[in-house]
């Protein structure tokens, strides 16, 4: 019985023809990008100020939104005395860690200047809370890096 089963014909698998693979490597153009005219001041704006690209494009409730969870993000860091990264030189990892939290501090916009200018500067503190400050302090700009992001979308018409 088993062996019958073994034996009967089964289907092949299909087979491709030519056209098939050389349709499939071939590149496809790429789209050209959009003027910048078009995008560039509602992703400036939207860096300065959180969810200021949105309200540009009139998308109040995503405006208001990204506004409150960027800022709530930044101030609950702040209280918890959360450290804003600088740049630093060491091993590889360090350095993408404190290059990647020093950009992703400046890209908050404004409550990071305004921060800055005011004095801010919290020394690094061993503790649980001041590093959990720290990541709210990165996790905001990394928030607002993809407000910028979807501004940009919704300008060039990719996104509605």
């Amino acid at each position: 019985m088993l062996f019958r089963w073994l034996a009967r014909e089964r289907p092949c698998a299909p087979v491709l023809n030519s056209d098939f693979i050389m349709s499939s490597k071939e590149k496809k153009p790429k789209e050209p990008m959009p003027p910048l005219n078009l995008w560039g001041p509602a992703v400036a704006l939207a860096w300065v100020v959180p969810g200021g690209g949105h309200f540009l494009l009139k998308r109040y409730g995503r405006a208001g939104l990204l506004l409150g969870s960027v800022l709530i993000m930044f101030l609950f860091g702040l209280m918890m005395h959360g450290e804003f990264l600088k740049p630093q030189g060491g091993d590889l990892l360090t350095v993408l860690m404190y290059y990647g939290g020093f950009v992703c501090n400046v890209a908050t916009g404004i409550p990071y200047l305004l921060a800055t200018w005011l004095g801010y500067s919290q020394p690094d503190m061993a503790g649980a809370v001041h590093d959990y400050g720290t990541k709210f302090l990165v996790t905001a700009g990394l928030l607002n890096v993809l407000a910028m992001v979807d501004a940009y979308e919704i300008a060039v018409g990719k996104k509605s």
